[in-house]
This record gives structure tokens, C-alpha cells and sequence, in this order.
């Protein structure tokens, strides 16, 4: 079945790095635009950054470019988020996303705590 399983979430002190990856199995990844999203609590899910299916384009929300940057290996059928300079206002859970078309799919999310 399809499965989007993140991984690398935790508790970070502010200024410091994670990387998250998203291990996606069950439908055909190569074709499949990725993306992470996240939420806080009491705010609207949004978009934080997203790559097309060959990686040739990348898009990201205007506050993270410099800070975020994604990527996949669709061998590997794997995506990454890697964040840096971590900022307590980036406390959300963050989820990955795949869609081709019509058809889209969620992963459970991982936490990302920022917090000294």
C-alpha cells in the first residue's frame, strides 16, 4: 500500500540544524511532485517547500528560502528537508506530500521542536 514515512524530527535549540526525510513506498515515485508541509498548533497547515519529479525545480515559502533547502532521490525513493538556522516559530509538525495530477498522497508527520 502506499506509505510516506517521516523520520529526524526532535527537540532542537534555536540556531541549530535538522534534516527530515520523508521514505515513500507503494506507488510510483519518480512521476510524483514531493512536498513538505507543516503545522503549528493552532494554525493553518502551509506549504514550506516542494520539488518537481526530476528535482529541476524547487519552490519555497518566500520566510524559509535561505534556510531550507529540499531535495529527492528518486532511486532511493526519498525526500529531504534540510533546516537549518532553526527559529522557535519553526515548531510544527511537518509532513510530507506527494501528488501527481489527481491523485495525492500524506504522510503521519514528524515533530519539530525548536526550543532552548
Amino acid at each position: 500500500q502506499v506509505q510516506l514515512v517521516e523520520s529526524g524530527g526532535g527537540l532542537v535549540q534555536p540556531g541549530g540544524s535538522l534534516t527530515l526525510s520523508c521514505a515513500a513506498s507503494g506507488f510510483a515515485f519518480s512521476i510524483y511532485a514531493m512536498s513538505w508541509y507543516r503545522q503549528a498548533p493552532g494554525k493553518e497547515r502551509e506549504l514550506v517547500a516542494s520539488i518537481s519529479s526530476t528535482g529541476g525545480v524547487t519552490n519555497y515559502a518566500d520566510s524559509l528560502k535561505g534556510r531550507f533547502t529540499i531535495s529527492r532521490d528518486n532511486g532511493e525513493k526519498t525526500v529531504t528537508l534540510q533546516m537549518n538556522s532553526l527559529k522557535p516559530e519553526d515548531t510544527a509538525v511537518y509532513l510530507c506530500h506527494a501528488q501527481f495530477k489527481y491523485r495525492d498522497y500524506w504522510g503521519q508527520g514528524t515533530q519539530v521542536t525548536v526550543s532552548s
